[in-house]
């Protein structure tokens, strides 16, 4: 049995070598598998799954889902989204998300959508973690806090946010939580 697997595995790493694709969604994936029947017969007969296994631990890229082909797709435009040091980072990390919210959004890419949306609860999550730190100063866990109802509020409405964010940010009680603000703008 592990003899006919080895090559089994064989056999589906060169026909995937012959197609040549760079990455493989399902769509390709039934390419090879159809390549495999049709080159093989019966010996060939092998199921989906077991080919992504197959490329995925030979070290080629496998996207079988929406979500992981928009990922993969706009992986640069995640990148780095989550720095907010200071309240001002704070507030470049939700422009750049809500950026990308809108224009994936204007284009239809859903997944993708979701997922700047899945990045900005996380957001939220690690700003409310550090809030919740007490190894953390008291300033520092004020401003999280801070953080974390902006992230709140924009994952509630987006279309208001930067309306609200400018409210806030001349209210007094943010000015006299957060003096250094200006300085930092």
């Amino acid at each position: 049995m592990t003899e006919t697997l080895e090559t089994k595995k064989a056999m589906i790493l060169r026909a995937a070598a012959a197609i040549g694709a760079e990455r493989w969604t399902p769509a390709e994936i039934d390419q090879l598998r159809r390549k495999l029947l049709a080159d093989h017969g019966a010996e060939g007969k092998t199921g989906s799954d077991y080919i992504a296994d197959v490329l995925q631990s030979a070290g080629w890229k496998v996207v079988l889902t929406q979500q992981e082909e928009a990922e993969d797709q706009f992986e640069e435009e995640f990148e780095d989204l989550l720095h907010f040091k200071t309240l001002s980072d704070a507030e470049v990390s939700l422009m750049r998300l809500d950026e990308l919210q809108r224009r994936f959004k204007a284009h239809g890419e859903k997944a993708a959508a979701e997922r700047v949306m899945e990045v900005g609860r996380l957001g939220k999550r690690r700003a409310e973690m550090i809030a919740r730190n007490h190894k953390v100063e008291a300033q520092k866990r004020a401003e999280k806090e801070e953080i974390a109802s902006w992230f709140r509020i924009w994952l509630e409405n987006p279309d208001a946010f930067f309306d609200w964010l400018d409210v806030r940010k001349q209210s007094p009680d943010f000015r006299e939580k957060f003096p250094k603000i200006e300085e930092e703008e």
